[in-house]
């Protein structure tokens, strides 16, 4: 179910997406918010939440064919279930997630 829908968001974005790219910083305002004004055409905001460690980063959405970030997507769908609103969380340690994008294994 959730590749069948990566791959849908993968063939209507793929246009906007020119190559792999991800910032990250923490903001309180932006923790809860939706579609922040600092997300451009192509990127999506991730929380990667683990205990007390929280980090917010701006993912490129061509990660959504990396094995290892689809892995959190269902770590993070068996934990919260589809229902999520606002910027998608991730289970995972922030350095996790920041290993994934600086492609380097935890």
């Amino acid at each position: 179910m959730l590749s069948s829908f990566v791959g849908k968001v993968q063939k209507s974005l793929s246009l906007f997406v020119p190559r792999k790219h991800a910032l990250s910083y923490w903001s309180e305002d932006h923790a809860t918010a939706g579609v922040a004004d600092d997300v451009m055409k192509g990127y999506f905001a991730v929380l990667a939440r683990k205990g007390e460690e929280t980090r917010r980063f701006i993912v490129g959405l061509d990660y959504l064919t990396d094995p290892a970030f689809l892995g959190l997507l269902d770590d993070a769908s068996e934990e919260y279930g589809f229902r999520q609103k606002g910027t998608l969380v991730v289970p995972c340690r922030p350095i996790e997630l920041q290993n994934i994008l600086d492609g380097r294994k935890t």
